[in-house]
């Protein structure tokens, strides 16, 4: 599965309630939360996030509550890949069971800035940043989870798989 798109970049300890403030927690409209994705970190987040951006960030990403909601809005809103120099487990086992794609690359995270645009072949972990050329190496998760995210998410694989 190969990813491209715009990035746009945050620091360290992003937290779920910033990720997708516990105000519209009232919904599981994904619409909707996708509607209100990152409006505290980032008010231009929404308007300016296009099918298939990438979000880049620093440690602990997703850090905070365990709720499912925060990988969802990101997902929602068009974001294709997450890379960070670590996340939160909770934050990261719920991202695959949603299908959202994530990689932990501190070496990128370093040389990517907000704006550059970003591909990366999830099934080899390698992320270039075609703006400035230079190409990094995640590594990537083995196959079977690959599938789960391809196939969008702990469920739908299993359904996928039951038939």
């Amino acid at each position: 599965m190969k990813v491209k798109g715009k990035v746009f970049k945050y620091g360290n300890d992003v937290d779920t309630d910033v990720i997708i403030p516990a105000r519209y927690l009232n919904t599981s409209s994904e619409k909707e939360l996708a509607e209100h994705c990152m409006e505290d970190i980032d008010e231009s987040f929404v308007n300016e996030v296009e099918a298939g951006d990438i979000i880049v960030a620093g440690d602990n990403f997703g850090c905070g509550s365990s709720r499912e909601h925060a990988p969802i809005a990101i997902k929602a809103s068009g974001v294709s890949l997450v890379i960070a120099k670590s996340f939160a487990r909770i934050f990261y086992r719920n991202s695959i069971n949603i299908g959202l794609p994530i990689l932990e690359c501190p070496e990128a995270v370093g040389a990517i800035e907000k704006g550059d645009v970003v591909s990366c072949d999830l099934g080899s972990g390698t992320v270039t940043d075609e703006t400035t050329g230079k190409s990094f190496t995640a590594e990537p998760f083995p196959p079977f989870i690959q599938q789960i995210i391809e196939d969008g998410g702990l469920i739908a694989h299993l359904a996928k798989v039951k038939k």
